[in-house]
């Protein structure tokens, strides 16, 4: 339970510093123990790269240990330092209870919460909405020298630049991260905390004030931070960040982000973002090296991903819109699949006429450079509309024989598309 957790996240690649692993492994061998994460809501989403220390919880559930997923309804009002070269802007009470609401929802798909070993959701403005000023300092505050604070990295690479500096408010972060910690070891047990490694000043921080002021064990596991072979950064894209959140990334363009994994990172994020065992990960690379051309590494990290995240109804229209867009034929594409393409898988362009002429869309879609181009392209049978070629450059798109009616798929040749979207104002 403790050792074999040990040296799977070792395997994985999911060990970046450990406050002592030899402890540690025997502490998680003895019993089940309670581990716990935090995410702090600076937007209504969580983004791909929070997966990597939400599978970690999950692995540890699976290994026996029971996981607490804490939601920084508190501290999101404040801001965390780390990594950050410039203060954060605070958002409205309001605005982050409505993200923690968000990302409850999210997180939730995630872990189990049924069994002995059943997950646990918190929010620590529950234990710190109401705390005082003065108990908060003599309470906690005690326990933590400054100079030991301002030596942690986060506050450190702040004090160094004289155009920012660090805020109090900031400053006071650390220790309210600790009192977390605190508070979950005397509600719940909890003896671990495992973060980022960005998150490792943060994390020791209250592991010490567990020990100190609870006199208890107390472990600290950082993971890294997700990294890509080429040094640019995971998790963006040319659209911004990746959602785990179907509203801000779809399915599709999710299921598209995975399958579009350099060939020199598809190894190390199957073992980083999925659960498959090992030895069929190596099969599958072994597979992957004799034929690299048919991705399959690529496709099984698509597919794992994206079911887990969104389940096998979504994974199917991903799945389905990726071969009718490749292949070319559309009839199998469903209204809210062309609805996916809308929100974020292709460029679109939103009517609200009651018509519009082909050769002027064209154009306006960037699809042919101007409207002679575009009626050359027609004539030379270079366009289809929803799968059927082309005909009359001067033709009026007026919805009647739409997709749903409401889409026109426009391609030029075989890798270029376009979706006219008809306003639902508009529609009859």
């Amino acid at each position: 339970m403790g050792k074999a957790l040990i040296e799977e996240l070792k395997a994985r690649g999911l060990m970046a510093q450990v406050s002592d692993e030899k402890a540690l492994s025997a502490h998680l061998e003895g019993a089940s123990r309670t581990v716990y994460c935090g995410f702090d809501p600076t937007a209504d989403s969580l983004h791909i790269g929070n997966l990597v220390p939400l599978l970690t919880l999950r692995r540890f559930q699976q290994h026996g240990h029971r996981p607490i997923l804490l939601l920084g309804g508190a501290t999101g009002l404040i801001g965390d330092p780390s990594g950050r070269a410039d203060e954060r802007s605070l958002n409205q009470t309001d605005v982050v209870a409505g993200w923690v609401e968000r990302i409850r929802g999210q997180v939730e798909a995630l872990v189990s919460f049924e069994g002995n070993n059943a997950a646990i959701i918190e929010n620590n403005l529950d234990w710190t909405a109401g705390l005082g000023v003065i108990p908060f300092l003599r309470d906690i505050g005690k326990y933590f020298s400054v100079n030991t604070m301002i030596q942690r990295e986060s506050v450190k690479a702040r004090l160094g630049r004289a155009d920012q500096g660090i805020s109090y408010t900031e400053f006071s972060y650390m220790l309210l991260q600790a009192m977390d910690f605190a508070e979950l070891a005397e509600r719940h047990g909890c003896s671990v905390q495992v973060g980022g490694s960005d998150q490792w000043g943060n994390i020791i921080s209250g592991m010490d004030l567990v020990r100190r002021k609870l006199s208890r064990e107390a472990f600290a596991l950082t993971v890294p931070l997700v990294t890509k072979a080429d040094g640019t950064k995971f998790g963006k894209t040319a659209a911004g960040a990746v959602w785990l959140d179907p509203t801000r990334t779809s399915p599709y363009a999710f299921y598209q982000f995975w399958l579009n994994t350099a060939d020199a990172d598809v190894e190390r994020f199957l073992k980083t973002f999925t659960f498959l065992p090992l030895t069929e990960i190596y099969s599958v690379m072994s597979r992957f090296a004799d034929s690299p051309g048919e991705r399959l590494a690529q496709k099984t990290l698509a597919v794992e991903v994206t079911r887990m995240l969104h389940g096998d109804a979504a994974l199917a229209s991903a799945q389905r819109i990726t071969e009718a867009l490749f292949s070319g034929s559309i009839d199998t594409l469903t209204e809210d699949d062309l609805a996916q393409l809308t929100q974020d898988g292709m460029d679109s362009t939103l009517i609200s006429d009651a018509s519009v002429v082909l050769a002027n869309v064209l154009a306006e879609a960037g699809l042919a450079p101007s409207r002679g181009q575009a009626r050359k392209l027609v004539a030379s049978k270079g366009v289809r509309i929803n799968g059927v070629v082309a005909e009359d450059p001067e033709a009026e798109l007026d919805f009647s024989d739409a997709l749903y009616g409401r889409f026109y798929l426009l391609r030029r040749g075989k890798k270029n598309w376009h979706l006219i979207v008809r306003n639902s104002a508009q529609r009859q």
